[in-house]
């Protein structure tokens, strides 16, 4: 095959097509979907087991995509390569697990020969084909049609318009599945602990906070004590003991206090200098509402108290 001109081919032309194509069957679904949906669904909020993901090909590189969805919204599940199932992953299949089986063609051998084995272990099969006349989908209790006008192939070979449906319908699922249940972002958190969301969700300030060698410097304190301070701590700030109360001076402080005073800014101390009332959180609070509270005031540091004791500062 030789090598193509540039230029000879109109490169935006053609995604452009393939981007009108996908949108086009991706749109289409939505009239489709019927009480078979509904009751997929049903079934798989009903149920006590999992829910199980099968795919050939290219279906299973989507299946394996939707069952992560599916297991990272609150919906217990895995996928499992209809070969491998063949030559017995079948004893992870226990009868209250809902069974979803891809394929476009609703043919793929691997997959029609499990249905045996599933009919007789009393799975709820729910099929997700573009042929509803198909084996798979008469043979299946819920049958969801991702049929598409296209593929966006120009060979209408390769699986693209097809496997995007796929891929949207079980988005659909999921997402359904969410709003059903009625999934929050914590509960989004608890299985993404090593995640940012998880980290904002999860995690209170008391396990981030620096415990140690805190910056504070008393009422008296010196102007280059306190610079000291504020350097020494790298958090941005120094704390202000003053008759059991707490205040704060940042580096912000300090610059303001320079072009305020200019050099008889030495002249001052950390009381002429401090903010009352500083911003606290208690331990316990979450990271999360933390630093919303830190967006909110513009700053990046937060003291933290147990009860009237400070413990330590929260930075961000």
């Amino acid at each position: 095959m030789s090598k193509v001109e540039r230029g000879a081919t109109d490169y935006l032309a053609s995604a452009r097509r393939v981007f009108q194509i996908e949108a086009e069957a991706v749109a289409g679904l939505s009239k489709k979907i019927d009480q078979d949906f509904e009751a997929a669904v049903e079934h798989i909020l009903r149920s006590d087991g999992r829910t199980i993901i099968c795919g050939m090909g290219k279906s299973g590189i989507v299946g394996r995509k939707i069952a992560a969805t599916l297991a990272s919204t609150g919906t217990p599940s895995f996928f499992m390569h209809p070969g491998e199932a063949y030559h017995g992953d079948l004893g992870m299949v226990t009868a209250s697990d809902v069974f979803i089986a891809l394929s476009f063609s609703g043919e793929t051998d691997e997959v029609v020969k499990l249905l045996p084995f599933l009919k007789e272990n009393g799975n709820v099969v729910v099929a997700i084909t573009g042929n509803p006349a198909s084996t798979l989908a008469r043979a299946a209790d819920c049958h969801l049609d991702v049929s598409v006008a296209q593929e966006a192939c120009p060979l209408r070979l390769a699986p693209t318009a097809s496997t995007t449906a796929t891929l949207a319908m079980g988005d659909a699922l999921a997402v359904t599945l969410m709003e059903a249940r009625d999934f929050k972002p914590e509960n989004f958190a608890r299985f993404h602990p090593g995640g940012s969301l998880g980290r904002r969700l999860l995690s209170r300030v008391e396990h981030e906070m620096i415990r140690e060698d805190l910056p504070i410097v008393s009422v008296d304190a010196d102007i280059m004590g306190v610079i000291n301070a504020i350097t020494r701590s790298s958090l941005g700030l120094a704390i202000v003991q003053n008759q059991g109360e707490w205040a704060v001076i940042t580096d912000g402080d300090v610059r303001r206090a320079v072009e305020a005073f200019g050099k008889d800014v030495f002249q001052k101390t950390a009381g002429g200098l401090m903010s009352l009332d500083p911003a606290r959180v208690s331990v316990g609070t979450r990271v999360e509402d933390a630093l919303v509270l830190m967006e909110r005031r513009r700053i990046s540091a937060l003291l933290v108290f147990d009860h009237d004791r400070l413990v330590g500062v929260f930075k961000k």
